[in-house]
């Protein structure tokens, strides 16, 4: 059995990753942090958890970590995570980092979107972007850090990655209309995310410099070995959880949804979590599920290219798992799906 820690154990993410963990037959939950002074049960923040767990959410040292786990879940806010993962690198954890401290690949370009000089800035070309169904994915048994890539991010990469690949699409001029649950901006109270400021409304946020923009062109670009220029517009949705993306493209040559579908077909065979479909994706179809459903539509020259997944799964929660799974030599799918 691995032993696992959860960093920042309060949130939804971490409670989904609990969830997850604990129908996993190779992990043992050991040590839950939080950075509040008390220590409650980790069942009195998370009371779904009640008769499940019996751990406290302590605000633990680097030591006691080490001294408990061998793979440590990093739910920390960007700026925490890379003042924390030194430490535990060099105590032989195994870390899976699901802050953005680790996705981009140049201190700079970290300093411009988050505002934050890096501190740890010899490990970003080095550590390994974390989104298994990309081609050329370097997660493995030799990996120790992982940066577990953001929920937008995974739902547009996923969408785009075979198109640009198989140079289908113009790299240019690609907008990504995406909508987002509320669970999203995370747990802690915020005036836009209060119920009678986001119930009955749609709107948007982040227009022209949301933080994701640079990793969903920059990992796309290194996929599909071009430059790539991406319009991201995110939208907060009066519902729980999921993400769904409508993005417009321009087709190269006579580029059709049916060469698309195909392309999407091959590039995804033997993923089981990225499912290519035939009808329009749903948020309620992934709900709950480590799945990212994708299609293809012609639409007036250009293609339409719409995907869906669960922002607490398959968008942070689940594909940490399926690192971790990596990492220790596990089937990719286990804790994930029915045995």
């Amino acid at each position: 059995m691995v032993r696992a820690a959860i960093l920042g154990s309060t949130g939804y993410t971490a409670l989904e990753l609990i969830k997850i963990l604990l129908n996993h037959s190779q992990v043992q939950i050991t040590a839950l942090t939080t950075r509040q002074d008390e220590a409650p049960l980790v069942s009195e923040v998370h009371p779904t958890l009640h008769g499940r767990l019996d751990l406290r959410c302590e605000p633990l040292s680097l030591e006691e970590i080490a001294e408990r786990a061998d793979a440590v879940f990093g739910c920390l806010p960007h700026g925490a995570s890379m003042a924390t993962i030194p430490g535990l690198l060099d105590a032989g954890l195994r870390v899976i980092d699901l802050s953005a401290d680790y996705r981009l690949d140049d201190a700079d370009t970290y300093q411009q979107w988050y505002g934050l000089e890096h501190t740890d800035a010899e490990r970003l070309a080095t550590t390994p972007y974390g989104l298994p169904e990309l081609p050329g994915h370097r997660v493995d048994e030799s990996t120790s850090l992982v940066a577990n890539p953001g929920c937008y991010t995974s739902t547009s990469i996923l969408a785009l990655a075979p198109l640009l690949s198989d140079r289908l699409i113009e790299p240019s001029g690609i907008c990504i209309d995406a909508k987002s649950g509320v669970s999203g901006a995370g747990r802690s109270p915020k005036l836009t995310t209060l119920y009678p400021e986001c119930n009955e409304s749609i709107s948007a946020y982040g227009v022209g410099d949301h933080r994701h923009t640079p990793e969903i062109a920059g990992v796309l670009s290194r996929v599909s070995d071009q430059p790539v220029q991406v319009v991201f517009t995110p939208h907060l949705v009066p519902m729980d959880r999921g993400i769904l993306c409508t993005i417009y493209c321009r087709p190269t040559g006579d580029g059709s949804a049916e060469t698309a579908l195909a392309s999407m077909r091959t590039y995804y065979d033997g993923c089981p979590f990225v499912r290519v479909v035939d009808h329009l994706p749903r948020t309620r179809d992934v709900s709950g599920t480590n799945h990212c459903d994708i299609t293809v539509r012609d639409s007036g020259g250009h293609l339409v290219v719409l995907s869906a997944l669960d922002n607490l799964v398959k968008g942070a929660a689940g594909v940490a798992v399926q690192n971790f799974n990596l990492m220790f030599g596990f089937p990719e799918t286990t804790g994930l799906l029915p045995d």
